[in-house]
């Protein structure tokens, strides 16, 4: 082993850390100890190259490649997962290495209201609306003096008693109300409103304020733990009005794009409490203040909280070992958890709020998919349905209100930007539509962001659209491999060729924006994943995909996908294209309905246990129908020609 050296770690927003290093030890994996959130999809591989960084003083043993060029060589860039120390050094996380977790992203747009607002409607319609066990009652006290010196909380419990009446539910006060309790009641001459949670057999007085305060807030919180990205919406549980909704990338990406690579992670000493704190102090109590702000509420004002996400996340929020989902029989710890007090949580809320996670089915389909079958509506329809959540795990359920089947394959990162060197989240600046011209090859971007927005990476709907346009316009063959060439097509010194959608100086990051050949390989695997997962699944039911009538497709991908390229590339069935359905982060729908609705959350409880799970690692033709669909479209071109199976 080599000497030890001390490595300074310079990220902006963030204090100065520094670590001592051996020598054979990467500078990702220095990084990971000092817990300095730097991009690493690729779990310190060298195939995505997003772990950059610039060396400001000393000496690291690396070599130019792919991923940095000669020029930044010179600059001092370097991948930290190929580059160890030779000396002590002061070492740079530049913006790009942040940004899953620097790009907090708090929506303005219409469409997000429009989308819930369609599910209030929907919750209306299935009576789960005003639902949330929550409610303000505001009362006067009779004053102490010496003839009546009864203590504070029996004063406030015998009013309320006598003023609810015969046959209410006993009362409890919580300690958190109890220590507001002498104060509120002075303030306002004993006259206090309250904030009541009702509860099997007992009710429980969560907060209280003085008469004379503003009425207070009742907050909800939904929360959809993604691998790579996590969405929250802040709404009001009275009336279901969303009041802020943000996303931010999930900080665990620095342990590997995949839940493999988290729970192999999770399994070091102290691995499963660095991935909480990864994902709870680095990114979702950040986005909740966050949007508190904007909400114009405290988040001691939220009093319930949904959280939905594959088994793995759900796992490692609540810092559960999720070691046996990776061995076989792939058994998790929980499907359905406890509710949680929000003091539990590490998330900031009222101390008493209720916090309920959305029940799995399986080691790899988790609340995500539960509760996004919930806000589809599959679960209820006639028409034989198929819902598809394009994650890094790509999770579908096939099925009607008689049967639900369900299975997830592992898509990898690609459709959120993960392990794509030109990939990003959907946020300012990701390109989410693309076209390109067949005679010229120049492209057509559609960006993320204010008018004037420089692209500064693909999306998943992006990357759908410019790999499907390459293949249309025959710049690349079945394989990804370029078979055409133009001043848009280049090749580098190791005969690598890519696409350069935006030159160096037409970007955010002042580098070409360009997808490779190895980009491609990788998208083609992901979209592989999710065609052989359909026709596994329909096999397993001696069906073929022509009996699909209904695609529900989701996800936060971008505004929306391209279904046409979609077919075009192998990745969706060859239907009609009146049957897709685009409805975005259906994880996340679900989630708002739970945290605002005890009704609406049993019935995803209920839509669990009624779910079948289907284990494709153990299904004997799943591996042969990915490696047909590892082409594009697939080895079987009959199936995406008009009159095929489905055409």
């Amino acid at each position: 082993m080599d000497g030890a050296y001390t490595l300074l770690f310079r990220a902006e927003g963030h204090e100065d850390r520094t670590v001592i290093v051996s020598g054979d030890e990467s500078l990702l994996d220095a990084a990971k100890r000092a817990e300095i959130p730097l991009d690493a999809p690729c779990s310190g591989n060298g195939t995505c190259g997003k772990c950059r960084v610039r060396v400001i003083s000393g000496e690291a043993e690396s070599e130019p490649g792919r991923h940095i060029s000669r020029e930044e060589y010179a600059q001092g860039f370097r991948l930290a997962c190929a580059s160890r120390a030779r000396s002590d050094m002061v070492v740079l996380v530049p913006p790009s290495g942040l940004a899953y977790q620097s790009r907090i992203k708090i929506s303005e747009g219409e469409r997000e209201q429009a989308v819930f607002s369609a599910l209030r409607e929907e919750l209306r319609a299935l009576g789960f609306t005003g639902d949330s066990g929550l409610e303000t009652l505001s009362i006067t006290l009779p004053r102490p003096d010496p003839e009546n010196p009864m203590a504070d909380r029996e004063r406030l419990l015998s009013a309320l008693e006598k003023h609810r009446g015969e046959g209410a539910p006993p009362l409890r006060l919580s300690l958190h109300a109890q220590r507001k309790l002498p104060a509120a009641l002075r303030e306002a001459d004993f006259s206090v409103t309250c904030v009541l949670a009702r509860g099997a057999g007992e009710d429980r007085i969560l907060n209280l304020f003085p008469r004379n305060a503003p009425d207070p807030v009742l907050g909800g919180l939904a929360i959809d733990i993604g691998t790579t990205s996590v969405s929250i919406l802040l709404f009001d549980l009275p009336t279901g009005e969303p009041l802020a909704l943000g996303s931010a990338g999930n900080g665990q990406i620095r342990y590997g794009a995949d839940v493999i690579n988290r729970i192999i992670e999770s399994s070091r000493p102290g691995g499963l409490e660095r991935l909480q704190r990864a994902v709870i102090e680095e990114c979702i109590a950040p986005l909740i203040r966050a949007l508190c702000k904007k909400g114009g509420i405290g988040p001691e004002s939220i009093y319930r909280a949904a959280v939905a996400a594959n088994t793995t996340m759900t796992h490692l929020f609540l810092a559960v070992n999720p070691a046996y989902l990776r061995l076989e029989p792939y058994v998790p710890a929980f499907f359905e958890g406890e509710t949680l007090r929000g003091s539990e949580t590490g998330l900031g809320l009222h101390p008493d709020a209720e916090v309920t996670t959305a029940p799995g089915i399986g080691s790899y389909v988790g609340g995500d998919i539960t509760a996004g079958v919930f806000s589809s509506g599959v679960y209820k329809k006639e028409a034989l349905s198929l819902l598809i959540d394009l994650g890094t795990n790509g999770e579908l359920v096939f099925g009607n209100a008689d049967f639900l089947m369900s299975c997830a394959c592992s898509a990898g990162p690609a459709f959120e930007g993960g392990d794509i060197s030109c990939g990003m989240r959907a946020t300012d600046g990701a390109v989410e539509a693309c076209g390109v011209d067949r005679e010229t090859m120049e492209p057509a971007l559609r960006i993320i962001g204010p008018a004037g927005q420089k692209p500064g990476g693909f999306c998943g709907s992006g990357l759908i659209d410019l790999i499907g346009e390459l293949f249309r316009c025959g710049i690349i063959n079945a394989r990804g491999k370029f078979i055409r060439e133009g001043p848009r097509v280049r090749r580098d010194e190791w005969g690598m060729a890519s696409y350069i959608a935006a030159f160096a100086g037409e970007t955010e990051t002042r580098r070409d924006l360009a997808l490779t050949e190895g980009d491609i390989d990788n998208f083609i695997r992901a979209k592989g994943a999710i065609f052989s997962a359909i026709r596994t699944m329909l096999v397993s039911l001696d069906l073929t995909v022509d009996v699909i009538e209904e695609v529900y497709i989701a996800g936060g991908i971008g505004s929306g996908i391209n279904v046409e390229n979609a077919i075009r590339i192998g990745m969706f069935p060859n239907l009609p294209l009146e049957r897709y359905h685009y409805i975005g982060n259906s994880s996340l729908s679900g989630a708002y309905a739970m945290a605002g609705s005890r009704g609406a959350a049993q019935k995803v409880t209920e839509i669990s246990r009624g779910m079948t799970y289907l284990e494709l690692s153990s299904h004997p033709g799943y591996m042969d129908e990915f490696v047909a669909a590892c082409f594009l479209p697939h080895t079987d071109g009959s199936l995406f020609e008009r009159g095929g199976e489905g055409g």
